[in-house]
């Protein structure tokens, strides 16, 4: 049986993805410090239902800890890496930077370690939409210049970026970098808008709608999310093989970055419009400021996943919401 080391394995993506690699075969270890950043109690229902097989093991423990993560890996012994663990948020991010040095970067070094010392056949690491930052040619595609982070979240998953390319450079251990844009979908994060004007609409509370709905996001469904990050494991970066003239691998490393997107752009009173279709209840629209740190559009060229595994998410945002709605009430109305 294959093996992987996924850190983050409770939270949203990494436990999607932890669920697909169990029904693919594959022996996962987990490695989660369920920290407070949102509703721990959702993580745990997250990790026992990954715990209902013997295929799945964890450790609870910060990435900071190198000696827990250390062990973790000797006694796991993956043969591959998918790095998911962070602090996520672009706002929080303005609230307290530090969390996110330790976590983004500390952490990722930890883990970059980790995986030289173990020599893993390919390191597999989340990064965002979001280190293409001030840049406004759209759609975002890999070859694209991303030195404009606009908050201390973008900048430190840039840092991650170029932390990898050195170590995938200096000791040859393939990497992947992957750009994520707007993921959502069932068992996803309180703090995201999706997850925040569900609740707030059955609440019969207003939502708070940025820049007066006047934005584009590439929503992402999870389960086509995890679907590529499955197919990219086995996507391993040569040196000096790129698969397409658009193709974002490093000329000096076996490294390449990876947008994970929806290919398309949806306006976000639209994506509204959807919910409230999906709830049968309208929302009580409140409109404020463009926040800080905020961007007017994402939109992901895709055709580098598309060329490296022949896969492309297609969820449409209505039936994602649909689907999102339901697992909501499901699991907190039930």
């Amino acid at each position: 049986m294959r093996k992987v080391l996924i850190t983050g394995s409770a939270g949203f993506i990494g436990y999607h993805l932890a669920e697909l690699l169990l029904a693919e075969g594959w022996m996962v270890h987990g490695f989660d410090a369920l920290t407070d950043y949102y509703d721990v109690t959702l993580k745990q229902s997250r990790q026992a239902r990954l715990a209902r097989t013997n295929a799945f093991t964890s450790t609870t423990a910060r990435l900071e800890d190198m000696d827990a993560l250390s062990r973790a890996a000797e006694e796991s012994r993956p043969d591959v890496i998918v790095h998911l663990a962070a602090q996520a948020g672009v706002r929080y991010s303005l609230e307290n930077p530090r969390s996110y040095v330790d976590t983004n970067l500390t952490g990722t070094f930890n883990v970059l370690e980790v995986a030289r010392q173990l020599g893993v056949k390919h390191l597999v690491f989340a990064s965002t939409s979001s280190v293409y930052g001030g840049n406004s040619k759209l759609p975002f595609q890999e070859t694209d210049k991303a030195d404009q982070p606009l908050t201390i979240y973008a900048a430190t998953k840039k840092a991650g970026e170029a932390l990898a390319h050195s170590y995938a450079h200096l000791w040859g251990v393939p990497m992947t970098g992957l750009r994520f844009f707007t993921v959502y979908g069932p068992w996803g994060r309180p703090d995201m808008a999706l997850f925040k004007f569900t609740r707030a609409i059955l609440e019969g509370k207003p939502i708070e709608i940025y820049n007066g709905g006047d934005m584009y996001r590439d929503f992402t469904y999870v389960d086509d999310l995890v679907r590529a990050i499955a197919l990219l494991i086995d996507a391993v970066p040569v040196k000096g093989q790129p698969v397409a003239a658009f193709d974002s691998l490093s000329e000096v490393a076996p490294f390449r970055v990876v947008n994970i997107g929806n290919n398309d752009k949806v306006k976000l009173l639209d994506f509204i419009d959807a919910l409230e279709q999906a709830i049968g209840i309208p929302a009580q629209r409140h409109f404020v400021e463009m926040q800080k740190g905020d961007v007017f559009a994402t939109w992901a060229d895709a055709s580098l996943l598309k060329a490296l595994t022949g896969f492309r998410p297609a969820t449409d945002y209505r039936t994602g919401v649909g689907r999102f709605v339901d697992w909501y009430r499901g699991y907190y109305q039930s």
